[in-house]
């Protein structure tokens, strides 16, 4: 058995120093074919509008077509998993997040892949906001009345994109700071979410700002709090969760472009320049920040530092706040 194992490692290892010299030379002129960007969420949501809107620009700098995938379930880890399965080529990037790479592992049963060895990190994106938020219709105006009613309705329903994404955090956070039980009802993506909402299918939701804020503009929704340390540009008469009452509560989700591990230096670089240089664009800035995210690009080994240091941050939240997801 030993003598088998050993064979296999060696043969694993003769593969990898074939194809490194594959992957390198074909490093020298990437790319010459499009891009897939998997964005592990269904179509509509914070994801979709950054990664289409930043995409297209990438798309300009390198001369070649940037394909968004959208590829959702499972909290992002489906998407996630088809990233961190690809070939080491460039030909195929994910769209990582503080849930896919940072909280997952600690909430899931099963996880298919380690965000701290199967990807290659390239650049942040940015950050979002979350917004806690109502139908137009509904009688609660505040978050003091929401913690009202919450305690009145044990079991309270509320809406996010999914299991183990930063709005579920929020979810969880809001429930243990006010010592209420809200009983969570994941979609699969911000738009199915929202539809409920406007339907008044379901009465409360934590979601990402960008998908959000068309419909509280139209005067559909009610935001009643975002959930950063300070207000959003794009809601300035919505108070922070902690000005609306719950002193010290602060969630501010990122996200960051990831391609699969072992990804030639030469590779990353090409795309690190061509999403820094494309987040940096005025009209991109204007765009994103009009929808309420706020752009900002970096390294490839400062995001590789945030992806380390909250995966051991998040999981000791998770693991206090007793997450746990199929």
């Amino acid at each position: 058995m030993k003598k088998s194992a050993f064979a296999l490692t060696r043969r694993a290892a003769a593969v990898a120093l074939l194809a490194a010299p594959f992957l390198l030379a074909h490093a020298a002129d990437y790319p010459s074919k499009p891009i897939k960007f998997i964005v592990p969420y269904s179509p509509g949501g914070t994801t979709d509008l950054v990664a289409r809107t930043v995409g297209q620009k990438v798309s300009e700098k390198l001369g070649q077509p940037v394909l968004i995938d959208n590829r959702g379930g499972a909290g992002g880890n489906i998407g996630m998993d088809a990233v961190a399965k690809a070939a080491p080529d460039g030909y195929t990037i994910g769209f990582g997040a503080i849930s896919t790479n940072a909280l997952n592992p600690h909430i899931y049963k099963s996880m298919a892949f380690d965000p701290r060895k199967d990807f290659t990190a390239i650049s942040l994106l940015g950050m979002s906001t979350i917004v806690l938020e109502v139908p137009a219709s509904s009688p609660i105006k505040t978050v003091p009345e929401l913690i009202t009613a919450a305690k009145k309705n044990p079991g309270l329903p509320y809406a996010t994109a999914g299991t183990g994404t930063s709005m579920n955090l929020a979810g969880v956070m809001f429930a243990q700071m006010t010592g209420t039980e809200l009983t969570h009802v994941a979609y699969k993506g911000s738009g199915p979410a929202i539809t409920d909402m406007l339907g008044n299918t379901i009465g409360v939701m934590f979601d990402n700002l960008p998908a959000s804020l068309p419909h509280i503009q139209a005067g559909k929704l009610r935001a009643l709090a975002v959930a950063g340390s300070t207000r959003s540009p794009s809601l300035p008469d919505v108070p922070t969760m902690a000005e609306a009452g719950l002193k010290g509560y602060a969630l501010e989700p990122w996200f960051g472009v990831y391609g699969p591990a072992k990804l030639p230096a030469p590779i990353v670089k090409a795309l690190n320049e061509a999403f820094v240089e494309a987040l940096a664009m005025p009209d991109v800035k204007a765009k994103l920040q009009q929808a309420g995210f706020s752009p900002r690009g970096s390294t490839a080994q400062e995001l590789t530092t945030l992806t380390d240091t909250e995966y051991k941050r998040l999981g000791d939240v998770a693991k206090k706040a007793g997450m746990t997801a199929d």
